[in-house]
């Protein structure tokens, strides 16, 4: 494989706006021949991306200390290799690359500013936020009431996440019952986790067995015990989970559940809350998506169908009664 790109077979992701159920829908599978053609991945650290005009109204909605300084600081939570595509190490194993990298170029570009993405962990993604040495976190986070309390959002995406199992264990998961019992690995914190716990409650309430919640330190961690057996299922973002498919081969997407069960998941632009960055963001990301600017992003790493029409400031998320208190960070 040449070192710069990387070709790659990606499954088309499924869609939630106009689903019957757009709360929990099975996997369509892989494409049949004649179906979805490749997608181009561009591994690089000199990433070529869609780049917008500057906008002055809406550069003008800024607080004037972020305007004043000229760049834009992203915090990514893709420390020790990250998760493609949504934000990962290109092939010089240090430039972040992905289509969150992406979208905050985009915001950037609108709003007139310099992007600069520092990586960090999932647990100091928010840490950083809070003491402000991030002005947003653009790293796949998901919209949800208890973060709201802390946080504005700026949605620039679809959530769903992927229950994957090994090729050929006979699977599916369309709803809780389906997963009494077995042995689940998800990251700790996120909304993946707070929608286990959910479930396991309401298999428990029915007089099923829960599943096992199982954590690991890393996706390589979690993809090895997924193909041994030690687990079930995995459940994580559907993205990355349509990647790993295409690219390993081992195994196969089962299920899918709105990253906000039981609402529509939004992922959004993070900030602090009251900082006053969530409507210029919003704005920004508007303009974006006015231009097509936006849908070539998307379409560049794969991800048309989780595109939105339109970016939202704080919509509904998932309700605090779903998310555990892991959940917020």
């Amino acid at each position: 494989m040449n070192k710069k790109t990387a070709f790659v077979a990606v499954v088309a992701l499924l869609a939630l706006a106009g689903c019957a159920d757009p709360v929990t829908e099975p996997a369509a599978g892989p494409p049949a021949a004649g179906g979805a053609a490749p997608v181009k991945f561009d591994t690089s650290a000199d990433q070529e991306r869609p780049t917008p005009a500057k906008v002055d109204s809406i550069a003008a909605e800024l607080p004037a200390a972020i305007r004043e300084s000229g760049k834009l600081v992203v915090g990514s939570g893709s420390a020790g290799g990250g998760l493609p595509p949504l934000g990962f190490t290109a092939d010089d194993n240090k430039t972040p690359i992905g289509v969150d990298i992406d979208i905050a170029h985009l915001v950037a570009s609108v709003l007139g500013l310099q992007v600069e993405v520092q990586t960090t962990s999932w647990e100091n993604l928010f840490l950083g936020i809070d003491s402000g040495k991030y002005a947003v976190g653009i790293s796949n986070i998901g919209v949800s009431e208890l973060r709201k309390e802390k946080y504005d959002f700026a949605t620039y995406r679809l959530g769903l996440h992927a229950f994957e199992a090994r090729k050929g264990s006979g699977l599916t998961v369309k709803e809780p019952k389906d997963i009494a019992g077995k042995t689940v690995a998800v990251s700790s914190g996120t909304l993946q986790e707070a929608i286990l716990l959910d479930w396991n409650k309401q298999n428990v309430a029915a007089g099923l067995k829960p599943a096992t919640p199982k954590y690991y330190q890393s996706a390589t961690d979690y993809y090895l015990a997924l193909e041994s057996g030690r687990i079930d299922l995995y459940l994580g973002p559907n993205p990355t989970s349509t990647y790993h498919v295409a690219t390993a081969g081992k195994t196969e997407i089962v299920g899918t559940v709105s990253s906000s069960y039981p609402v529509q998941g939004l992922v959004g632009v993070t900030s602090k809350k009251g900082a006053g960055l969530a409507k210029p963001v919003a704005d920004a990301l508007n303009a974006a998506i006015a231009d097509g600017s936006y849908a070539k992003v998307l379409a560049k790493w794969g991800l048309p169908a989780e595109a939105v029409q339109k970016s939202l400031v704080n919509p509904p998320g998932l309700p605090k009664t779903a998310q555990s208190t892991t959940g917020q960070k």
